[in-house]
């Protein structure tokens, strides 16, 4: 069967194509970068850097774009699939997220930051800043990053475990309101069907997992790999026998946390501290 052309001549890559459909809408619509600036509200500047690829944005410009080109959600379509694309993410990440996308179960471990499923973008943005990342590629990489939190969201979301050292939870943001938000976000999604949240105390001591972060996939096959990651690089685990090692360390790990509910309270308890402490 001879290769399906594309009909409209149009950019095939998500990223591309978004950015593409952003400058025809505005030339058709015959006005400048300022133009759509002053009625949709947000810097000429950032308009931009998003018709240039520069940048993603966010679901808020994007949504407010759709409604003043009037395209019924097209342009929050093209962002989303542009976000979720693979090749938003550094090389050795790639292969990665293409199996957390088919993923039907996930459980994970994290020794020092939350997950970047249960990240708020200003969780995000503050660590990805500590990385070194800064101007339209930090943009472009919290923006990826919030596309992640939709698998979890999604009416058919995999289901997902993590076991979160105490140390996660006591390693605040800078901005005490960014952190609340961050503890309330996590206490939310600890009371979704599809959503279990464990805390590692500080008291359960030395562990198999104590300098590593873990991520434990399941296709839809049954197959399950693991994704081992240090603060400086990170390791696809495809091999059975090492990927059973990973679990049986894993398993004991959730034999010391507190069980889901004890961690809602602990959560709970956290985000009461900290409202207390911005109060005095």
């Amino acid at each position: 069967m001879p290769q399906r052309r594309a009909i409209t001549g149009r950019s095939q890559e998500p990223r591309a194509r978004f950015a593409e459909e952003l400058r025809l809408l505005r030339h058709r619509r015959g006005v400048s970068l300022r133009g759509v600036a002053e009625v949709v509200g947000w810097d000429a500047s950032q308009f931009g850097k998003m018709e240039n690829g520069h940048t993603l944005g966010g679901p808020e410009i994007v949504e407010a774009l759709d409604q003043y080109y009037g395209t019924g959600g097209m342009l929050l379509t093209l962002w989303e699939l542009a976000v979720a694309d693979p090749t938003q993410f550094k090389e050795r990440y790639r292969h990665y997220m293409v199996l957390e996308a088919e993923a039907v179960s996930m459980w994970h471990h994290a020794n020092s930051n939350l997950p970047g499923v249960l990240q708020t973008p200003e969780y995000a943005a503050e660590l990805l800043k500590e990385g070194g990342l800064a101007g339209p590629e930090l943009d472009t990489q919290v923006a990826a990053r919030m596309g992640r939190r939709e698998l979890l969201l999604a009416p058919d979301g995999p289901q997902f475990r993590t076991i979160l050292s105490e140390a996660v939870l006591r390693s605040p943001l800078r901005d005490p309101g960014e952190w609340r938000a961050q503890l309330r976000h996590l206490s939310e999604m600890g009371e979704r069907a599809n959503v279990i949240i464990q805390v590692l105390p500080w008291a359960a001591g030395l562990h198999g997992l104590t300098n590593t972060d873990t991520m434990f996939l399941r296709g839809p096959g049954g197959r399950t790999v693991a994704w081992v990651e240090t603060g400086y690089s990170g390791e696809l685990v495809q091999e059975t026998t090492p990927v059973e090692r990973l679990q049986l360390r894993y398993d004991r790990v959730r034999d010391l946390a507190l069980s889901p509910e004890e961690s809602r309270q602990f959560i709970v308890g956290m985000l009461e501290e900290a409202s207390c402490e911005s109060s005095t």
